[in-house]
Parts: C-alpha cells; sequence; structure tokens
C-alpha cells in the first residue's frame, strides 16, 4: 500500500515536556503575540494615514511589517492552541500549509530588507535620480514581487514535498518544516536536491545586493557628514533588521540540520520559535524609535487622544 496515503496527521514532539508550565508559556506566548500585532499595525497605520510617509522607505517598511503578520499567523494561533492541548497533530495539509506560510514569510523578509538597501543606495548614492528612479508605480511593482517569487519558489518547494512517499509522521519540532518532512521519505528524490539549491542560490544573490549596496553607501557617506547623518538615521535600523533576520535565520537552519540531542527541549523551542518571535518585534520597533517621522507621528496620535 502507498505510504502516503496511509499518513494523514503529523505529531508534533516539541511540546512533549511542559505539562508542569504550559499555562505560564500560554500567557507569556499570548502577550508576545499581542505586542508583534500592536507594533506591527501601529507602523502599519501609521505609514498609511500620513500622506508625507508615502515615500519608497516607508512603503518598504510598512510592508515589511504585514509580512510579518503574515508570518506568524502561521504559528502563534497553532502554537497557543497546542499549548492547552494534551495531544500535539496536525493534518497532512495543514502542516504543508504551515511550512510553506512560515517559510515564504521569511524569505519575503529577505526579498523586502534587499529592496531597502537597495532604496537607500539610490537616495545616498545618486539623490538626483532617485525620484525618477523609485517612483510610486515601480516601488508597487518591486514590493509585488518581493512577495510573489518567494510564494512561487515555496510552492513548488511544497509540491515537491507534498509528492513523496512518505514512511514515518514524526516531526521534531514545535511547528512543520518541508525540510523536516522531506527526511520522512521513504527513498531520495532529484528535486528534494535541485530545488533547495536553487532557493539558495537565489538568495546568496539578495546577500550580494545588499553587500554591493553598502559598499557604495559607506564609501559616499565617508565623504560627506550630511551623507553619513542620513546613513545613521536610515541604514543603521536596516542594519540591524537584516543582522537579526539573518542570524535568526542562520540559527535556525544550522540547529535543524547539526542541533545535538543532548540540547534541552526548552531550548530547542526557543531556537525553533526565535525567527518568529524576534525579528517581528525587533523590526518595527527599531524602526519606530529611529525614523524620526514615524516617532513623531506616533507620539502626536498618543498625545492628541491623550489630550481628549
Amino acid at each position: 500500500m502507498d505510504n502516503v496515503s496511509v499518513i494523514t496527521v503529523f505529531t508534533l514532539s516539541g511540546l512533549s515536556d511542559i505539562a508542569n508550565y504550559r499555562v505560564i508559556l500560554f500567557v507569556l506566548t499570548l502577550l508576545c503575540y499581542c505586542v508583534i500585532w500592536l507594533v506591527n499595525v501601529t507602523i502599519i497605520v501609521t505609514v498609511i494615514v500620513d500622506k508625507s510617509l508615502h515615500e519608497p522607505m516607508y512603503i518598504f517598511l510598512c510592508s515589511l511589517c504585514f509580512n510579518g503578520l503574515y508570518g506568524t499567523a502561521a504559528f502563534y494561533p497553532k502554537f497557543l492552541y497546542d499549548l492547552l492541548s494534551t495531544t500535539h497533530v496536525i493534518s497532512y495539509a495543514g502542516c504543508l500549509l504551515q511550512g510553506f506560510v512560515l517559510y515564504s514569510s521569511v524569505c519575503a523578509d529577505f526579498s523586502l530588507l534587499a529592496l531597502m538597501a537597495y532604496d537607500r543606495y539610490v537616495a545616498i548614492c545618486r539623490p538626483l535620480v532617485y525620484h525618477s528612479l523609485m517612483t510610486t508605480q515601480k516601488i508597487c511593482i518591486l514590493v509585488f514581487f518581493a512577495w510573489l517569487i518567494p510564494i512561487y519558489l515555496l510552492f513548488m518547494s511544497t509540491i515537491t514535498t507534498a509528492v513523496l512517499r512518505l514512511c514515518g509522521s514524526h516531526i521534531p519540532r514545535i511547528y512543520c518544516v518541508n525540510w523536516l518532512i522531506n527526511n520522512l521519505a521513504c527513498s531520495a528524490s532529484v528535486a528534494r536536491i535541485v530545488i533547495p539549491a536553487f532557493n539558495y542560490t537565489f538568495y546568496i544573490g539578495h546577500v550580494l545586493l545588499v553587500f554591493w549596496s553598502y559598499v557604495h553607501l559607506i564609501k559616499t557617506c565617508q565623504s560627506s557628514k550630511d551623507n553619513w547623518n542620513k546613513f545613521m538615521q536610515t541604514c543603521v535600523p536596516h542594519l540591524f533588521s537584516l543582522t537579526v533576520v539573518v542570524l535568526s535565520f542562520l540559527f535556525d537552519m544550522l540547529y535543524m540540520r547539526f542541533g545535538s540531542k543532548e540540547i534541552p527541549q526548552s531550548f530547542e523551542n526557543f531556537m525553533a520559535m526565535e525567527i518568529f518571535l524576534i525579528p517581528p518585534i525587533i523590526n518595527p520597533l527599531m524602526y519606530g524609535f529611529k525614523l524620526t517621522q514615524i516617532r513623531n507621528r506616533v507620539l502626536n496620535f498618543i498625545c492628541e487622544n491623550n489630550t481628549h
């Protein structure tokens, strides 16, 4: 009998040792999810409502916040449910969908941050042609493809995973990942190697674009105090956000592939979820505090509400 037809659910073993403090974890996780919604929605609403913020940098930031809400929506509701449940299972289709949404969100983060690096390069290194290169129409097209391409790449990866014959249903994590589902396959597949290799190569191109942008940015800013002030104002939060996302992703990938069984389960869980915990909170907070226009708009809005 075909093993694919037998497996209809996967078991998630990441929460097997939380019986004694599941309520505390539920409260803390719910609080974190509420904070993620609060800070991201604040940035999104501020950028949408204030027409003076309808500029490329803020549009990219707004898209980054939307993407944070999109990705975390595939993790937190299911995780919160599992914290209060005695059985931690997920349907076959649900597992594929969760892995698709989570990692298409991560990939879209890389794409948007790469576009933000290019935007800073044009704004500081080529200011005379900035408004002709970064028009509203071009920005919308760039943001569209920053979401479309990751969704397409992860869709192809998910389809490849969905047609595999599986010989197991145990996933040693708190959420589904295509790579772990692939490890349950009964036999090797060329597509399992080719498609991930293409995806990694595509995003190495993003890394090169960011590196190229910042080489020119630093060279340009060293010769001008005004440009250096612009760099500190707008590029520092971008670099910080990019570093957080890259390190979170690398920790997650390296641990998933080379993690030790001697590591405590609680630390494993944190390593698994930190990519959906730290960047969605840090990104809007970092930009909200660092970018003067956004900070002033938010503070004015709060003050106006308090006076009423």
